[in-house]
């Protein structure tokens, strides 16, 4: 370590600042020497100082700009002036122009040797700004894409298109990947499966067009695109051989569909990914599925249901037999919703089994099987089965047919109680939806006891949320249901990192529970429309998806926009 580097240090944090004392400082220097890290990367990880404060320091010390590289505040002139493996390796961001002199984000103005280093590899002047050390890995992101470095090395390394792919390690830990020093194919899916990850990314999407490659993640049931380096269209068979040869595909197969599993780690935690592989005019594009196996289930208060309907929930999901179905699109979070009242009734005392498609969470103390229709294992094959197994409940993961329908419908008839799923936009449709698979009514209204349909709406950002301006116009019935209710606090996120400038973070539920009593099985019986049954369930008090929706912007939990989304 050099002398002048920690005596400037401790000169303006000891000795101008006083933020640190003497002793303080020898301890930062004896760590920084064990660890082989830079002093002022010590400080902060000694929880010395925080990063914006001694960064702050820093700033009117030596009098460089504080900088937050964002958007238009970095300059595309000055980013094409610095290779993304040149930015990665001095640990840099180029931000701007100024004459002849490039100016660069850095966190440590004191690492002397690189910065000399820099402003010998660039020819011309090197202005210095600062930066925190997370906000230029993720400008790196940004402005290079993701794994950047590694695409520049592979373009650079003779025949690295044609190299071999590399049979992957199962669970190998991916944050520990980004240390390796070689730059492969495997090292940059690597790094695109961990950024997914450290996203919260619930699916990633890998597509080939005629002059290009898109890689867009899916955050908070929106997609997003995501930066990649230029050239990346060349590796792009490469790149699907790798994650194909990960989840234990044929690579030479080009032309089929194929699906597979990958199981990887980030840290201690595992993951469980999903490979979908499908042939195009193009190339193959890969759809990766992230599931977390360590997140824990969302308790019932989580879900986002109102006070009134969480009551009406647990009462039905108590019921010795029946059953309760759950309705709304694809990714609705129906199964989350599922697993949530299935862990609030497993006991020693109940015997649960279930069939899904796929498994997507293991929860200790159930059953869990997947059907398999390659084998003819299907709902209505493993409902019959199931029956042998003297289960309390039963959770069937979709009815598709007439078939499923019927045994799922029969087996509620004969004491047990079963959880499912339709596709139907609201609680009411369900009924409709039954009886043209070819129910009959007296079956669905004996059987059933409730139904529950749901939507998810994103939450405004905590970070950035604030109070709509005064003035600001609402959708007319909106703006009717809120002066209803009385004081509101609707709000809206102006965006910010921490929600990659939404506004949104995070996602709720919204409900409509309808509870199939007399009346409503009358109406059933009838043949009556979803109409007059959803009419029949509001004259009873039953809260329809837009009421609930609502009342979560009233309370500034999601705004305006994204209720009308939704709903």
């Amino acid at each position: 370590m050099a002398g002048a580097q920690l005596a400037d240090v401790a000169g303006i944090l000891v000795e101008q600042e006083g933020v640190l004392t003497q002793e303080q400082m020898a301890a930062v220097q004896r760590e920084a020497v064990r660890t082989g890290e830079a002093l002022l990367e010590t400080v902060v990880r000694l929880g010395l100082l925080g990063e914006g404060e001694l960064l702050q320091i820093l700033s009117r010390r030596l009098s460089l700009p504080y900088v937050v590289p964002e958007g238009s505040a970095v300059s595309p002139e000055a980013i094409a002036q610095v290779p993304a493996k040149w930015a990665a390796y001095f640990q840099v961001l180029p931000v701007s122009l100024e004459g002849e002199a490039l100016v660069v984000a850095v966190f440590d103005p004191f690492d002397y040797e690189k910065l000399d280093e820099l402003r010998l590899a660039l020819g011309r002047p090197v202005r210095l700004a600062l930066a925190g050390r997370e906000a230029i890995a993720k400008a790196h992101k940004r402005f290079y894409g993701v794994g950047a470095e590694t695409v520049e090395g592979l373009l650079a390394a003779e025949g690295a298109v044609s190299a071999p792919v590399a049979q992957a390690d199962e669970a190998q830990d991916l944050s520990l990947v980004d240390a390796a020093a070689e730059a492969s194919v495997a090292k940059y899916v690597h790094q695109l499966l961990l950024e997914a990850v450290r996203e919260r990314a619930s699916d990633i999407h890998l597509e080939p067009f005629e002059n290009s490659f898109r890689i867009r993640y899916r955050i908070d049931g929106f997609l997003h695109e995501t930066s990649v380096p230029a050239g990346i269209r060349h590796f792009h068979p490469v790149i699907v051989s790798r994650i194909k040869v990960m989840a234990n595909l044929n690579i030479a197969e080009k032309r089929l569909p194929q699906d597979g599993r990958i199981n990887i780690s980030v840290g201690a935690e595992p993951f469980d990914l999903r490979v979908s592989v499908l042939p195009t005019g193009f190339g193959e594009a890969v759809h990766v599925r992230i599931l977390s196996r360590s997140t824990s289930f969302f308790a019932l208060e989580e879900l986002g249901l109102t006070k009134a309907n969480q009551n009406t929930v647990e009462r039905l999901i108590r019921m010795p037999h029946g059953i309760i179905l759950l309705t709304g699109p694809t990714g609705s979070g129906k199964t989350t919703t599922l697993y949530a009242f299935l862990s609030r009734i497993n006991t020693a005392e109940k015997k649960i089994l279930t069939i899904e498609d796929p498994v997507e969470y293991r929860i200790p103390g159930v059953i869990q099987m997947q059907v398999l229709p390659e084998i003819d294992f299907r709902f209505s094959t493993a409902l019959r089965h199931m029956l042998r197994h003297d289960p309390d409940v039963m959770m069937v993961g979709e009815v598709r047919d007439e078939e499923t329908a019927q045994i799922t419908i029969r087996t509620a008839l004969t004491g047990h109680l079963v959880f499912s799923t339709v596709h139907t936009n609201d609680a009411a449709g369900a009924v409709s939806r039954l009886l043209d698979m070819g129910i009959e009514p007296y079956l669905a209204s004996s059987s059933i006891e409730g139904i529950i349909a749901q939507r998810l709406v994103r939450t405004i950002c905590p970070r950035c949320g604030v109070p709509l301006p005064g003035g600001s116009v609402l959708p007319g019935e909106l703006q009717e249901f809120l002066s209803r209710i009385g004081e509101a606090d609707v709000r809206r996120g102006s965006g910010c990192e921490y929600c990659r400038f939404t506004g949104y973070r995070g996602r709720t539920g919204i409900f409509e529970v309808l509870v199939v009593d007399d009346e409503v099985r009358e109406l059933m019986m009838n043949r009556a429309p979803s109409g007059a049954i959803k009419q029949k369930a509001r004259s009873k008090g039953m809260q329809t998806l837009w009421e609930d929706g609502a009342l979560k912007v009233a309370q500034g939990v999601t705004t305006a926009e994204e209720l009308l989304r939704v709903v």
